[in-house]
């Protein structure tokens, strides 16, 4: 008999739960009458962008909205944006680190063009990546062929001729 009569503590433990879900606006049916968006107590109703869950700076949203509107696939899953906006992310991320060293190596506080045409050729990966881009205002690589080079004089040849000049 003791054991069919409930006891206090359960009664308490039932009433505690019972109001903490219906103070909170969410109830087994799902209609409350709480604050929110819908979201039935779940969260504390702030809004967080698609970027800041996956932790990346860069917009997953416009990306993939960008990839619905382009029609590259007829499906697309959700992960894809997120995927695409982290090697967007790294790609830039790494060529900003090179461009500032090369900055710094120019003694210049400020990137420029020509320290991203300078950090992309001297990597060979990058270069290989961008191989075909030209960067406006970017210039070449400094490059003088070793043909072009004058030739050291060597102790033991005359003074007077040339090495061209010996027969």
């Amino acid at each position: 008999p003791s054991s069919l009569t409930p006891n206090k503590n359960t009664q308490t433990t039932t009433s505690i739960l019972y109001c903490h879900s219906s103070r909170n606006g969410s109830t087994m049916s799902g209609s409350g009458t709480g604050k929110g968006k819908g979201k039935g107590g779940r969260g504390s109703g702030k809004s967080q962008s698609k970027s800041s869950k996956a932790g990346l700076q860069f917009p997953v949203g416009r990306i993939g909205r960008y990839l619905k509107d382009r029609k590259y696939a007829s499906r697309m899953g959700a992960g894809a944006p997120v995927y695409m906006a982290a090697v967007l992310e790294y790609l830039c991320a790494e060529i900003l680190e090179l461009a500032g060293n090369a900055a710094r190596d120019n003694k210049k506080s400020r990137i420029i063009p020509r320290h991203i045409t300078l950090a992309v050729k001297n990597d060979e990966e990058l270069n290989k990546l961008l191989g075909n881009v030209t960067i406006a205002s970017g210039g070449v690589l400094p490059n003088i062929h070793a043909v072009l080079l004058p030739k050291k004089a060597s102790a033991g040849s005359k003074k007077g001729m040339s090495a061209s000049q010996d027969y």
